[in-house]
């Protein structure tokens, strides 16, 4: 396999011709079963690096009565507990900053980034210099996938901070010699700026988060610019599942023409993008199983399930030395499949990206409901206006739902009778996809603000009405 190796041994001045479809043919065509054999040796690699290197790891595996040199199957992995964010959390608190499963010395980090900490102490991402290397080798191959080309550009329109989507996916265009063009999100005005420059570099390519880029198609409209006009031909996305919902994509490559990828798996994870759709397979996302091993597992067992079926990813780093995720446990929902790929990949795929997190998903009298699947519904609906919420609540015994959608300014043109046709018909669909009525208030255009970065839709006021009963209610 070319330049496969633990730990990795990169070539940084190896560029495909510019007419060649894979970075690495023989690693992204082989046969399946003849690339497990190879992961399999990989994975006891990997854990006799962390085994070695790490207390965490030791710890956790002695306890489990887990020996790194008996893995010698994907079977045998199965048997490997999986590691929880709420472990990294607390491993980080007993060994700050970084937690005891860094596996490097600290002198060998070359970047630190995290999660804001807004909800509790903020978790640290350490990544040594080879591994940040190695993660722009392995973006690079995405996007060589994607069709990018030495050359092109590519415009960031996320947050550059903590955040790490955006430096990653920058890390990639860099290897390959693409033009970076890091423009940033969130600052006040900066969406009308974005419009300005776009217009004016014509980018390639467009990486950010799909809220954002329907807040850019519309923002772009309100200042006088046609968004298809910016020239881009690839929009690719993370940190939320829209760039795999239909309704949402069809939208995005509506308003700029163009193809738009979904990607991303964790922050842990990076290489957060060895979960990519390619140029030809881009619905949904392929599982660039020689980066990151993903399986998609029973989230009661955690083996894995068969190709076909539904469960939550678990994934492990096969090129990490510094704070290898080895089993790490998403608590998203998706289902796998291996089947013929139109880009020639031999990588299973997830052909509707990650469908959320199951901590998202709530019950409706008895129905499990996504936000996504309302998501995806709204999206569809002649006269949506671009924005909604969620709305769940519990006043008596019964939980309600109520969507809170906007309509757009044909609807409004049309006054109360256009109004009442969008509620009908949103409820309706709400109905027929969810198995269970919603209510639907329509609401006028640009009610919610827009967002630069992940959308959050879902208000679920359940707890409150236990509150206001227990306050109302004394013992």
């Amino acid at each position: 396999m070319e330049a496969w190796s633990f730990p990795p041994r990169i070539d940084a001045s190896y560029i495909p011709p510019n007419d060649q479809r894979y970075w690495h043919p023989v690693r992204e065509t082989m046969p399946p079963d003849e690339r497990d054999a190879a992961i399999a040796v990989r994975l006891r690699e990997v854990m006799r690096h962390a085994y070695k290197s790490s207390a965490f790891y030791k710890k956790k595996w002695d306890d489990a009565g887990i020996d790194p040199e008996s893995i010698r199957s994907l079977e045998d992995f199965e048997r490997v507990p999986v590691v929880t964010k709420a472990e990294l959390r607390a491993s980080q608190a007993a060994h700050e900053p970084y937690g005891d499963y860094l596996c490097v010395p600290e002198s060998e980090i070359h970047h630190i980034h995290g999660t804001s900490g807004t909800t509790g102490k903020p978790t640290a991402f350490a990544i040594g210099r080879n591994d940040w290397q190695t993660i722009g080798e392995n973006h690079a191959r995405i996007l060589w996938g994607m069709g990018f080309r030495p050359g092109d550009t590519i415009f960031f329109g996320a947050i550059f901070s903590l955040y790490l989507g955006s430096w990653g996916a920058m890390s990639g265009a860099e290897r390959m010699k693409a033009r970076s063009f890091p423009f940033g999100a969130g600052a006040q005005g900066m969406t009308a700026r974005a419009a300005q420059w776009l217009a004016m570099v014509k980018p390639a390519g467009f990486y950010g988060t799909p809220s954002y880029a329907l807040r850019l198609a519309e923002v772009a409209r309100e200042e006088g610019y046609d968004p298809r006009a910016f020239g881009l031909r690839t929009l690719f996305f993370s940190g939320e599942p829209g760039a795999s919902i239909p309704s949402v994509r069809d939208r995005i490559e509506n308003e700029f023409g163009a193809r738009v990828i979904d990607t991303g798996t964790m922050a842990e994870m990076t290489p957060f993008m060895s979960a990519a759709g390619s140029a030809e397979s881009h619905e949904g996302m392929l599982l660039w199983q020689d980066m990151v091993y993903h399986e998609v597992c029973d989230p009661a067992t955690y083996a894995r399930v068969p190709y076909g079926e539904q469960g939550t990813p678990v994934y492990t780093h096969l090129e990490r030395t510094s704070q290898p995720m080895i089993r790490l446990l998403s608590n998203d929902l998706t289902h796998w499949v291996m089947e013929e790929n139109p880009c020639g990949r031999t990588y299973p795929r997830l052909p509707k990206g990650v469908h959320g997190r199951i901590d998202d998903m709530f019950q409706i009298r008895g129905e499990n409901v996504y936000p996504s699947e309302i998501d995806n519904v709204c999206n569809a609906i002649a006269g949506y206006g671009g924005e909604h919420r969620i709305h769940i609540s519990r006043a008596q015994t019964m939980d309600e739902l109520l969507v809170r959608a906007e309509y757009d300014a044909t609807v409004a043109a049309g006054g109360d009778a256009a109004i009442a046709a969008f509620r009908r018909t949103l409820g309706d669909q709400l109905r027929k996809v969810l198995g269970v009525g919603a209510n639907v208030e329509p609401v006028p255009p640009n009610t919610y603000e827009r967002t630069d970065f992940k959308a959050r839709r879902v208000v679920d006021d359940r707890d409150l009405y236990g509150q206001v009963y227990q306050s109302t209610h004394p013992h």
